[in-house]
């Protein structure tokens, strides 16, 4: 076992020492596996990224919900060009008759759009001021960063309290403390309303992109009251001024969030919903949203991206692969000499493979451990220069530098077994 020990360790030293004699060939022979191993790296971290801001989305819809949208219908109005009234969307019928219809629902939690800016004095900004019912944020998986949620008394006391979107307390508040502090929803309708704020949720990032994640709703820019302040302070008449043109809109509830209790009933339970909402409707003035369904959708197609971007990198890695095969065979050719020499001293073919396959190895096993680096930058460039969420996970390194080494092996066991087969005599006669 120790003349196996040694005589391994004198081809590894052997092989070594070769290829240190041509650094700069090394070196070009090995680009092609570095760039192989740094795109499947890179390629994979890209999927794996996109994958889990997607996954996220689906945690903060909740996968046991399903989500009713009110949407303005693309007929059914009244009134003339310049002033005209629509209604539409979910109504109190509509989450009776859901409620009363539907047993496998665990809670019901209706939504209001009731105003679309904010103030603090001089500061105004878009966004949507929502009156919504407590349950919403352990619904959807929302937490406060500062203060605290909204309340079940809140709801019950019709208080003037708000919860800010976290880029609404950044823009307005700047480098004070929003707690406590008072801001002015504006309504067209009802004019200027204060809310108190006593909350201000975490900063919700999706796909790289803010928030949109609750139904497609910005968090970050929405302001939540209680569902029956909102009721009182605002009723369920808005007003949208564009371009000269004034709409008024009743809308009862502009979002319905169904909570079921198991997910095995997701399906089912929205095939009823949906059932139950086109009863007494001409036109479809609503959107129903199954998260359940979404993360199929997600899954199916990070399989499919998965197989396309290994196809891709594996490509690369089989062009790299018979660049070393090539430059190996030029030099078994090379020295054909030195080959016949060792063979008349008395090494055996096994231990020509065996230096001409070390040295393809080294090669490869070098060329991985560069492209993993190379791979890891471009992760990390790419998420700060493009902001293109990027994972890298260790089974994806562990896999391109596995199939680095087989492909080292795979390609460089045809040289090392021709020189391995040159005739020794022949070999020592070749100039």
């Amino acid at each position: 076992m120790a003349v196996v020990g040694q005589l391994a360790l004198e081809t590894t030293r052997l092989g070594l020492k070769n290829l240190r004699l041509h650094k700069l060939r090394s070196m070009l022979t090995m680009l092609g596996i570095i760039f192989g191993v740094g795109a499947v790296i890179c390629m994979l971290s890209i999927s794996e990224g996109r994958s889990a801001s997607q996954l996220q989305l689906i945690q903060m819809l909740g996968s046991n919900n399903v989500i009713v949208k009110s949407v303005k219908p693309a007929e059914g109005t009244e009134g003339g060009e310049t002033k005209r009234l629509l209604k539409f969307g979910i109504t109190r019928d509509d989450i009776d008759r859901i409620r009363a219809t539907v047993p496998m629902l665990k809670r019901v939690v209706p939504m209001r759009e009731v105003a679309f800016a904010v103030r603090r004095g001089d500061r105004k900004m878009p966004g949507l001021v929502v009156g919504t019912d407590p349950a919403f944020f352990d619904v959807v998986n929302l937490d406060v960063t500062s203060g605290r949620l909204l309340t079940r008394h809140d709801d019950e006391a019709r208080l003037r309290v708000c919860v800010l979107g976290a880029e609404i307390a950044r823009e307005l508040f700047r480098y004070d403390d929003p707690i406590g502090e008072t801001v002015t929803a504006v309504s067209i309708s009802v004019g200027l309303m204060p809310l108190t704020v006593v909350g201000v949720l975490k900063n919700v990032e999706t796909a790289g992109i803010p928030a949109r994640g609750v139904a497609k709703r910005d968090t970050n820019h929405d302001v939540y009251i209680p569902f029956r302040t909102a009721d009182a302070l605002f009723g369920s008449m808005t007003i949208i001024v564009r371009s000269g043109s004034e709409e008024m809109r009743e809308t009862q509830y502009s979002d319905l969030y169904l909570e079921v209790a198991d997910a095995d009933y997701v399906k089912p339970v929205s095939e009823m919903i949906r059932q139950i909402m086109e009863v007494g409707r001409s036109v479809q003035d609503y959107v129903i949203s199954v998260p359940l369904e979404l993360l199929m959708q997600i899954q199916a197609e990070k399989r499919n991206r998965m197989l396309i971007l290994g196809t891709i990198a594996g490509v690369s890695l089989v062009v790299a692969g018979i660049g070393i095969m090539n430059i190996m065979l030029a030099t078994v050719t090379e020295r054909t000499r030195e080959i016949g020499i060792r063979r008349a001293l008395g090494a055996k073919q096994r231990h020509i493979a065996q230096q001409f396959l070390v040295e393809t190895l080294v090669l490869t096993m070098v060329g991985g451990a560069l492209g993993v680096a190379a791979g890891t930058l471009g992760a990390v460039g790419l998420t700060r220069l493009a902001n293109w969420p990027t994972i890298i996970t260790a089974w994806s390194v562990l896999t391109s530098v596995s199939v680095a080494g087989l492909v080292g092996v795979f390609f460089g066991m045809y040289p090392a077994m021709a020189a391995a087969k040159l005739d020794p005599i022949e070999a020592l006669r070749h100039e």
